[in-house]
């Protein structure tokens, strides 16, 4: 199965905006079961499912519409036929160096100010680099490749330009 980034509208069949409700609905049969959390006090929910242990989450962060979607690598040691694509590039297996150069060409501006969370601001998507686990490194010690890749609205990362 290959899940389509599609920044800043979301992760298809999970587009930005939508209710909780109508995001379960839109998710197909073979992703299986949903986990739901809600958390009524803070206004904010969260759905996730696993997909041959690829993690993919919808969160609502402060309001009723999915604001961000995110979605985790499988895991040290674990393989997936699940892909996640970014313009063709597989995001959890292409060197985080290729896969931002690429962005680049795209005419994208990657920051990695914060270079455990690099993010391309107005496209708007924000990426981990950032692991626990014994996985093949750069030589600037961080992952070789990104361990998860946030889809949030155009202004998601404006925060860090403030």
């Amino acid at each position: 199965m290959d899940l389509v980034l599609d920044p800043p509208r979301g992760v298809s069949p999970i587009l930005l905006g939508m209710t909780l409700d109508e995001a379960l609905a839109a998710v197909p049969r073979e992703w299986g079961e949903s986990r739901v959390l809600r958390r009524p006090s803070r206004n904010s929910a969260k759905a996730s499912w696993t997909l041959d242990h690829v993690g993919v989450q919808a969160l609502i962060e402060g309001g009723t519409r999915v604001t961000a979607i995110e979605l985790w690598w499988p895991g040290e040691g674990r393989a997936s036929s699940t892909r996640v694509l970014l313009d063709g590039d597989e995001v959890f297996t292409t060197p985080a160096r290729e896969l931002f150069a690429r962005a680049v060409d795209r005419g994208w501006r990657v920051d990695t100010s914060q270079p455990e969370y690099p993010v391309i601001p107005g496209v708007s998507l924000g990426f981990t680099r950032q692991t626990s686990q014994e996985v093949e490194r750069d030589t600037d010690g961080l992952p070789r490749c990104v361990t998860s890749v946030l889809v949030g609205s155009k202004d998601y990362y404006d925060y860090r330009y403030e």
